[in-house]
């Protein structure tokens, strides 16, 4: 019976993550059409959206493997993946921290606004993935 609420419980955190992914592609290209058409030239706009871009690649890759993979769990695979799911948060929150130190770093030695934007696109991510993966993990760790 608890296998099945664990299989939810993933499905809808991989759909979660999907969306997030597909969201930042699309915030990102929205970012990127409107500098573009309007000639705008700005680094920090710029490099944001190149990261958030990234970033919704990789999470909607990361996230569309996982759903290839998805499976019912015996106890051993629930304990596994639960130690997993706290291992993702608190990469989560160090990737929030990586971009706040290269936003400060960027901004410090020398207002490097592309740096800076790419630093808060990474603290973005990290924040909205540390959300996402701390509430899969409140219902994993049930």
């Amino acid at each position: 019976m608890w296998a099945d609420i664990i299989l939810a419980a993933e499905q809808q955190h991989l759909l979660r993550l999907l969306v997030w992914a597909a969201l930042s592609i699309v915030a990102a290209t929205t970012i990127v059409t409107l500098l573009t058409v309007r000639r705008i030239e700005s680094a920090l706009l710029a490099h944001f959206a190149y990261q958030t871009a990234a970033w919704g690649v990789v999470v909607g890759a990361v996230a569309a493997v996982g759903w290839r993979s998805l499976h019912l769990r015996d106890l051993a695979g629930a304990a596994r993946l639960e130690h997993l799911v706290w291992l993702n948060v608190g990469l989560d929150a160090g990737y929030a921290v990586a971009g706040a130190v290269l936003a400060v770093t960027a901004w410090r030695l020398g207002r490097r606004q592309g740096a800076v934007g790419a630093g808060m696109a990474i603290i973005v991510q990290g924040l909205a993935l540390f959300v996402l993966e701390l509430q899969f993990a409140a219902a994993v760790s049930r």
